[in-house]
């Protein structure tokens, strides 16, 4: 195989607010920290350990002004994209690195909003106002235009 991959895939929960940074052009960038644990039992103690990693998220243009409005801190959210790093220098002139993953793609599992709405609609659910109609469990459901 000539080519070569650069792809990652994570799943975790966002650590901050989305930070954006706008660009004169029109174009903007946003910056999150994104955790992702790793829980196993230590043989020795028998304890379970957890273990967090964090990653700098960097998303661009729409799908940054996207995630700037619908996720906030505690969020989990799918992100894959592909390795990036930068090389900079800090204050004292010394070189410094920082590996970011670029997302090309995002998938929101669970939002604070979806949960205060589940909090909300959760008695309406148990206690519901109407039956179905005949007519639509004769035609499977409604035309709803769901493949199932």
């Amino acid at each position: 195989m000539s080519g070569t991959l650069n792809k990652v895939m994570l799943i975790g929960h966002l650590g901050d607010e989305v930070k954006m940074h706008y660009f004169e052009g029109g174009g903007c960038i946003g910056r999150f920290p994104l955790a992702t644990n790793e829980t196993y039992t230590s043989k020795q103690t028998n304890e379970r350990i957890t273990n967090t990693e964090w990653h700098n998220i960097v998303v661009r243009n729409k799908g940054a002004e996207i995630c700037e409005k619908y996720l906030s801190k505690g969020d989990k959210v799918y992100i894959e994209g592909r390795l990036k790093t930068r090389k900079w220098q800090d204050d004292k002139g010394a070189d410094r690195y920082s590996t970011e993953i670029h997302c090309s793609d995002f998938t929101f599992l669970s939002t604070k909003k979806d949960s205060e709405n589940n909090v909300v609609n959760k008695p309406v659910a148990q206690n519901p106002v109407s039956k179905p109609s005949e007519t639509n469990e004769s035609n499977g459901g409604g035309n709803d235009d769901l493949p199932f």
